[in-house]
């Protein structure tokens, strides 16, 4: 369907939070804002109670279009590989992914995206946010959006997480006028996924239920004289700290069987891709994997080789893993980037930041599979056919999910919209 090296370019990624886990789900979940000053756009939430995922693999840096979803025949820019079929006829990709060619029936392309923007920063900031962000106005990202979109009451465990390979895990500030709560939390996908989560030798269960139970004894005599947004979020912080604690196993992708972790692979990518479909049918609303060191200005053709070769087999293992589950049709997947590149081949083999027509991929529900969307020249310079940007697939990402993106989220009396108003979905893509 075609519808209307590892050399950086010396900019900064957005700084993470890297204070203790449980120092910031404690500091941080339950923040004060609360639900008293919010009105949830989706009501009582049907769509939520369906427990619904969105997965987000960020490739950091900009994967070329031409290597990925947009391959050309033209030799002065598609460079030196060709495009295969996939399992949807038609429809060609890279032959750096030949595992993802085979998993097309459960995906979508767009190959029409003009950004505007070839600044890491810059770009991260818009298609994070669905908002071109030159203003003082500071927008959620899409993590936080999905986490209060589709958050249901007595869920136990964060509604927005990043993964990573190892560590110890922070909350980062990318929630805006939402509150800390929806901010993203940072999970480690070894050593347990969440450390310092177990009691401490020689503290028995008992006694510590007797500390919370002091605790909560404390705050309740408290609150009869005095009540106040701030204690109530130091209560919500404890009780959820609690919850997580008890449901560390989540997090421990050691306790897959082996011939499980095998089929995803031994990479710090796959293994955080395993954690991903655990969280996943645990009905965590939102979960972002980030894939870095895509920015190839020299080497692209050497690179791209081995790191999509890295992406590719893991990303489709997941893909089909997920449909075997049954848990393809209650989750998107979105493989994202920050801008595509140059049709032109610089003089160092390397490929340069193309904001004006790349493209990403989607795969799962709320999406018509086997679909592409926008079409671009034979030579991958222009747009000719569907262009959209940052902001219609901020719109698009939510409806598939069953979030109205044009209501508002009305904060301590004022309304704030949920994605830019000025332009909607992609809705030749949804169903």
């Amino acid at each position: 369907m075609n519808k209307k090296n590892t050399i950086w370019c010396g900019s900064q990624e957005h700084s993470v939070g890297r204070r203790q886990f449980m120092g910031s789900v404690m500091a941080g979940m339950g923040a004060a804002a609360g639900a008293s000053l919010f009105t949830h756009p989706l009501g009582a939430s049907a769509i939520a109670q369906k427990g619904k995922s969105v997965v987000v693999i960020f490739l950091a840096g900009g994967i070329s279009q031409f290597e990925s979803w947009d391959p050309k025949s033209d030799f002065d820019t598609g460079g030196p590989f060709k495009a295969i079929p996939t399992t949807v006829p038609g429809i060609h990709v890279s032959e750096l992914l030949p595992y993802t060619a085979k998993q097309m029936h459960h995906m979508a392309l767009v190959r029409s995206i003009n950004s505007g923007l070839d600044d890491h920063g810059l770009a991260v900031n818009l298609v994070r946010s669905g908002r071109t962000t030159r203003s003082a106005t500071e927008y959620p990202e899409l993590g936080a959006v999905v986490a209060k979109g589709l958050e249901r009451d007595g869920f136990p465990l964060p509604g927005h997480i990043h993964t990573m390979p190892s560590g110890i895990g922070g909350r980062s500030n990318n929630a805006s006028y939402l509150g800390p709560q929806y901010s993203s939390v940072a999970i480690g996908a070894q050593e347990g996924g969440v450390v310092n989560s177990k009691l401490p030798d020689g503290m028995t269960v008992t006694v510590d239920s007797r500390r919370h139970n002091w605790r909560r004894f404390a705050n309740d005599r408290h609150r009869r004289v005095k009540q106040s947004a701030e204690m109530d979020a130091y209560t919500q912080s404890y009780e959820k700290a609690i919850q997580l604690m008890e449901r560390r196993d989540v997090f421990d992708v050691s306790r897959e069987p082996q011939s499980v972790q095998d089929g995803y692979g031994k990479s710090d990518f796959a293994k955080q891709l395993l954690l991903a479909r655990r969280l996943v049918e645990q009905e965590i609303p939102f979960v972002e994997i980030k894939h870095e060191g895509w920015d190839f200005h020299h080497n692209n053709f050497e690179f791209h080789t081995h790191y999509v070769g890295d992406f590719d087999r893991p990303f489709a293992h997941f893909i089909a893993d997920l449909a075997e589950r049954g848990l393809l049709e209650r989750t998107l997947v979105v493989v994202m980037t920050e801008f595509g590149r140059t049709p032109k081949i610089n003089p160092g083999y390397g490929r340069d930041h193309y904001p004006d027509a790349w493209s990403i991929a989607m795969a799962g529900c709320g999406i018509h599979h086997g679909a592409v969307y926008g079409k671009t020249d034979d030579k991958g310079i222009k747009i000719v056919d569907g262009q959209v940007d940052h902001r219609h697939l901020f719109h698009t990402y939510l409806r598939a999910v069953g979030i109205d993106s044009s209501a508002e989220f009305e904060i301590a009396g004022r309304s704030f919209p949920i994605a830019d108003p000025a332009v909607g979905p992609i809705k030749e893509l949804l169903t």
